[in-house]
């Protein structure tokens, strides 16, 4: 491992995002006690990151520029770290580099500084399952494991104290997490990439061939002894956008577990997920009897397609992190009966301008009621959902599906859209839901 307090120590650093999720606080925080001089910026105001500054109101020494970011910043720093969906054309990120200073995101830094084995996923769907599934198998194996990147309320660069040689680091990646590993020309060790669906197209302005490019610095910069895993979802699009003959790691195309096989989450997709997980964990050297023991005690991940609570006979699922139409079909699929159609569905949200045609066709087909959070997204499926109820407020809707379930029914939270304008993001959407549910009797 690099000596990472001198790396830091004495260094002008602007971090250009702190946001509410945890991620951004706890780096703040290992920077701000690794002697860096910090200058902290973000879109939102002072009020509306009250929850994070409180967390942070022991460390002196920070510059705080809030609701709104100033150009000098990022002209006289040493280095800019930016949170994952900073867009790269930025003009503040050109500032920056126009001046020649680095820019550098959280998990391609961690990668560097720490020397690790990394085992990274990525993918549209699929890739938090996957990365905490293949965290248990190599908990359950006996490997001391850091479960980072993408994941909520985790700092990967604080993990940089906890690191021992042994250690094996798992990181959830998005495509705008990869972005940093592209302009650093590195690649995870293992390399999985799960699905790939249409998603963020406002940010890609429509180009799925753009989005693939950011997710595909996954395995860009392997080398020829590492190993990339591929989806067999989304395994074709690599030969679609050209990059076959880019690819120098040892490539496998993974499969659903066996059916013998007796997961605690239910889905087809989760035993893919199970599949992806197991092929990384072999790519690690971990014996299969073990991977299957593993991954059948896996309990899921909080707001994918979650068990919150059984009530009255109804079961009730948090999938709040259903934020594209194809979760919200594999919920329904996975949950649903289409002879009893004993689904009522809370779903929609803020628009990311998604094809929701497939999933419209299914609903029918297994729900009993739909109910529609209010949302732009909700606002332009609501024509091809005549008898859906739109509401104002979760509680609302909470309380109309709970009245009208009955036993052998799924209330089913799963969006299909964003959580903004309602909520400040989707684990605030999930949180609301399971603090609504508790108390139903």
């Amino acid at each position: 491992m690099k000596n990472y307090e001198a790396f830091f120590k004495g260094k002008k650093i602007t971090v250009m995002g702190l946001g509410l999720l945890g991620r951004g606080l706890g780096d703040i925080r290992f920077l701000a006690e690794c002697g860096a001089h910090l200058t902290v910026t973000d879109l939102k105001t002072t009020e509306q990151l009250a929850p994070s500054l409180s967390q942070l109101k022991d460390i002196r020494g920070i510059t705080y520029h809030l609701g709104g970011h100033d150009l000098a910043d990022f002209q006289h720093t040493d280095m800019v770290l930016k949170a994952a969906g900073v867009p790269l054309n930025s003009p503040y990120i050109a500032e920056a580099q126009k001046h020649g200073i680095p820019v550098r995101m959280s998990s391609d830094l961690f990668a560097e500084l720490s020397e690790l084995p990394i085992i990274g996923v990525t993918g549209t769907r699929g890739k938090s399952t996957t990365s905490h599934l293949i965290a248990h198998i190599l908990k359950t194996a006996g490997y001391h494991v850091f479960l980072g990147g993408n994941v909520r309320g985790v700092s990967t660069l604080s993990y940089l104290r906890e690191a021992k040689p042994e250690t094996v680091a798992v990181l959830e990646l998005d495509s705008w997490q990869l972005q940093g590993f592209g302009e650093m020309h590195m690649s995870p060790n293992i390399a999985v990439f799960t699905t790939f669906m249409p998603d963020h197209m406002n940010y890609y302005q429509n180009s799925m061939e753009t989005y693939f490019a950011d997710k595909a610095h996954i395995f860009l910069h392997q080398k020829p002894d590492d190993t990339l895993v591929l989806g067999e979802q989304m395994a074709h699009y690599v030969d679609d956008y050209g990059y076959k003959n880019k690819i120098v790691a040892h490539t496998v195309v993974a499969k659903p577990v066996p059916k013998t096989w007796h997961l605690l989450i239910p889905g087809e997709h989760n035993r893919m997920d199970a599949g992806l997980a197991r092929a990384a964990a072999h790519a690690f050297g971990v014996d299969d009897d073990l991977v299957k023991r593993a991954i059948e005690t896996f309990p899921g991940v909080p707001g994918r397609l979650e068990l919150a609570r059984e009530v009255r006979g109804v079961k009730i699922y948090n999938d709040t992190t259903a934020t594209v139409p194809d979760a919200t079909l594999a919920a329904l699929h996975a949950v649903g009966d289409k002879k009893k159609k004993n689904i009522i569905l809370i779903m929609g949200g803020a628009d990311k301008m998604l094809d929701m045609s497939a999933l419209i066709a299914e609903i029918p087909h297994y729900t009993k009621e739909v109910l529609l959070l209010t949302g732009t997204g909700t606002q332009r499926i609501l024509p091809e959902l005549p008898n859906a109820h739109v509401f104002v407020s979760l509680r609302e809707a909470v309380e109309s599906a709970m009245g009208q379930a009955v036993e052998g029914d799924v209330v089913l939270l799963s969006p299909a859209f964003a959580s903004f304008g309602m909520f400040k993001n989707e684990y605030d959407r999930g949180d609301q839901f399971m603090e609504l549910i508790a108390h139903i009797h």
